[in-house]
């Protein structure tokens, strides 16, 4: 794995891939571990690379919308730093790309890069293989995918893991039926709720915007195999969470909803 010379010392990696298949929590209080972006100022502004095909381009722009309604942080959609079948991350952004990962099982993955407390970089990916056909080629997929995987950028669990439930109304909740009603095509209310109190506090150091030119490497692993130890699982026995440890600090942390 590659650090910037800022010397980063500790790296921990979140996968969040998105499912067709339901677990069991709701989540009253939806932060995975309260890592954050570190920023001096608030709010704060996010860069969210666009290496996405047309495809996804108004879909990518308008969660880019959706998230900035939030008091303590707006992103802004800037051209993308990456390769979108690798999508190597770049440290202090977002790189969002869209590509055929093939028929792996995973809808979307957002694999988020942790010094310490403090997230460094971030990347999130879309699959074409699933999006290009009848099933989830539909706006309300599509948004719902986007949404959600560039909300767990920030430090957002999920609200909801359990298909069978209502919807709540938010992207960051599992479903079947992302139209709903009530539609899970945007974030909620308790979504910026949940961002300000992960935001309460300014640091003294920043994580957003640094070089760009550093990228890191390994860590977006597609296939399941590398994702290391089984923590939890849905309601249908699929395993949505995993973890590795790579030793020295480091590790991977990787959240899994599977395709029907």
């Amino acid at each position: 794995m590659i650090f910037s010379k800022h010397s980063i010392k500790a790296t921990v990696i979140l996968a969040s891939v998105l499912f067709v298949v339901g677990g069991t929590l709701v989540y009253a209080n939806h932060s995975w571990g309260d890592y954050h972006w570190a920023r001096a100022s608030s709010p704060f502004t996010l860069k969210l690379g666009d290496n996405v095909s047309s495809a996804w381009d108004a879909y990518l722009g308008e969660a880019s919308s959706d998230w900035s309604v939030s008091t303590v942080l707006d992103t802004t959609v800037v051209q993308g730093g990456t390769n979108p079948k690798n999508c190597r991350a770049t440290n202090g952004r977002v790189e969002v790309c869209s590509s055929k990962y093939g028929f792996n099982g995973w809808l979307g993955v957002a694999t988020i890069w942790i010094s310490g407390s403090h997230i460094v970089a971030s990347t999130v990916k879309v699959n074409d293989s699933y999006f290009n056909t009848v099933t989830y080629n539909t706006p309300p997929w599509r948004r719902l995918v986007i949404c959600q995987e560039v909300g767990h950028t920030f430090g957002l669990d999920h609200q909801d893991v359990d298909f069978s439930n209502p919807n709540l109304g938010t992207c960051m909740d599992y479903t079947g039926n992302p139209s709903g009603p009530p539609s899970n095509e945007h974030p909620n209310a308790h979504d910026y709720e949940q961002l300000e109190a992960i935001y309460t506090h300014l640091d003294s150091t920043t994580t957003v915007s640094q070089v760009v030119s550093s990228r890191f490497g390994n860590g977006n692993a597609a296939d399941a195999a590398e994702w290391g130890k089984e923590v939890r699982k849905d309601s249908k026995g699929k395993t949505s969470l995993y973890v590795r440890d790579l030793g020295n600090g480091e590790k991977i942390f990787t959240f899994v909803i599977w395709a029907d």
